[in-house]
């Protein structure tokens, strides 16, 4: 006896996203495990030695953070304002902090002691970083002025002031330690050389600059603000290469993950969304319950951290380092046996059997009972959950040619559920060619009994006829707009031609005295 083939309901199921390597390597993370801070949360910095910890700035305080248990280690609270920006050292041993009373703080992260304290500014220093060579630290500030400070001595060495507005982002050259970039509410991006005490170049983002950032080589820096990321190539003055335009809301934060192979790009929209540094295009999007202010990644892209403005963290870590199991063989000594004797244990695996089950409408289908059949998916729970299984099962009936016998003899509540899935699903492009024949087929079996199905039926079948009236008239707008784009097209191509044939039969004296001009020139 032949095996009995089930219904294929996977020809009607809505097609998900493009199943690609970085899908499958973003969604490794764990669900995000939510910390409740208070205020927004400014800055998120991952410490760049083991165990990676990481320092939120909220409030009037830094707060570091271990990635594995979620819980606060240190608490940096000398603020009597709010503090922004706190960044640690390449050695992780240092941090720096900037804050709403216009001084720059750096703090021992081990013993959590006030080192320095650097004064100048006249308004609020929003970021604070490390030079490459760690003997200097840069401040960005409301005040329209970048510093350069020695830690050493505790003193200013260089302040520019380029900018006409407040300054909320920079960042400092990975591979240089005398090359900054400063970010405006001007809406300009500026790169200094300390050497010179000069400005380099200038470049117009278009938009308040909320997020400045250099890729791993030094050559090429990314600014956010608006809506748009933009790549500006450094090297060739601030040439820009390319823009991002992936969020519909204020872009606030930029992160490089996956050693430089990947950029990050949080917003108010909510979303984080990740590109490729090679093409800069979006390969997956992360999605958050509020607006994100802040993002931080740790080295090999262990742990992922969001800090949104209504003062939640998300936190997510690997699933693999989650759940990672290390079987180790057991190591037994005897006295008498010696000490490098083993005891090899084997395991037996006993594999569950799986009985696989079929479900009702195939159960039915197998003894040839189609009414039933049809009967079993048009249940509520799956005409509004998987309604591309009623469809399947549908376009079985045709194939079997017991459409007909399904349909026929049916009570007027029944044959209403019947009606309403039509009118509900006939408009979709997936189950359109189905759902038309077996309206064709419902109407062929009816249409000499209407008078006697009842009041709700003759109702379903005008409801079913008006929304075919909408179809056909949706079809011949679309008609009409196909027909009207194509004759837009043709005469831009025509004109084209026309103006190319102009350019060929230049008159000679015209042409002549073209010469004549760019001769004289």
């Amino acid at each position: 006896m032949a095996l009995f083939k089930k219904t294929n309901t996977k020809i009607f199921i809505r097609a998900g996203p493009e199943l690609t390597p970085d899908n499958i390597y973003w969604k490794k993370y764990t669900a995000p495990v939510l910390v409740k801070e208070f205020g927004p949360i400014d800055y998120i910095d991952f410490s760049p030695v083991e165990p990676h910890y990481f320092a939120v700035t909220c409030s009037v305080r830094v707060q570091i953070y271990n990635p594995i248990t979620k819980l606060v280690t240190k608490n940096f609270s000398r603020f009597k304002e709010a503090a922004y920006g706190g960044s640690f050292r390449k050695d992780g041993k240092l941090l720096c902090v900037g804050g709403e009373e216009s001084v720059i703080r750096l703090f021992d992260v081990s013993t959590k002691n006030l080192l320095r304290l650097f004064s100048g500014h006249k308004a609020a220093v929003h970021r604070t970083f490390f030079t490459m060579d760690n003997l200097h630290i840069t401040s960005f500030s409301d005040d329209k002025t970048v510093a350069l400070w020695d830690i050493a001595t505790e003193k200013q060495i260089i302040t520019f002031n380029e900018h006409t507005d407040y300054i909320r982002a920079g960042a400092v050259s990975p591979i240089s330690p005398d090359i900054l970039l400063s970010g405006g509410y001007d809406k300009s991006i500026s790169m200094y050389d300390t050497r010179t005490n000069k400005k380099i170049f200038s470049v117009n983002h278009e938009a308040p600059v909320e997020s400045v950032l250099f890729l791993p080589s030094g050559g090429i820096f990314l600014s956010a603000g608006g809506t748009e990321v933009k790549i500006w190539d450094a090297l060739a003055g601030g040439r820009l290469l390319a823009k991002i335009s992936q969020h519909h809301k204020t872009v606030t934060c930029l992160k490089i993950a996956s050693n430089g192979h990947r950029i990050l790009s949080g917003s108010l929209d909510r979303h984080v969304k990740i590109y490729d540094s090679g093409t800069y295009k979006a390969v997956h999007t992360l999605d958050y319950p509020n607006s994100v202010l802040s993002i931080g990644i740790s080295a090999n892209d262990e742990t992922i951290v969001a800090g949104m403005i209504d003062g939640l963290i998300s936190v997510q870590r690997k699933e693999d380092d989650v759940k990672e199991i290390k079987v180790q063989r057991k190591k037994i000594s005897y006295k008498r046996a010696g000490k490098n004797t083993y005891v090899s244990s084997v395991d037996a695996v006993v594999h569950e059997e799986v009985k696989e089950t079929m479900s009702k409408h195939d159960t039915w289908l197998r003894k040839f009972q189609y009414s039933k059949a049809l009967d079993s998916v048009m249940l509520n729970y799956v005409v509004n959950k998987t309604p591309h299984v009623t469809v399947a099962l549908l376009q079985e009936l045709i194939r079997r040619q017991g459409l007909k016998q399904a349909l026929a003899g049916r009570d007027g509540k029944s044959l209403v559920n019947i009606l309403k899935f039509l009118i509900r699903h006939i408009g979709n492009i997936r189950f359109g060619r189905v759902l038309t024949h077996v309206a064709n087929v419902l109407m062929d079996v009816y249409e000499d009994n209407l008078d006697g199905l009842g009041a709700e039926p003759r109702k379903m079948f005008n409801a079913l006829a008006n929304k075919l009236q909408e179809e056909e008239d949706l079809i011949i707008l679309l008609a009409q707009l196909q027909g009207t784009l194509q004759i837009i097209l043709s005469g831009a191509e025509t004109q084209h031609v026309v103006t190319a044939k102009d350019n060929q039969n230049l008159e000679p004296s015209s042409a002549a005295q073209k010469n004549l001009v760019f001769s004289i020139a």
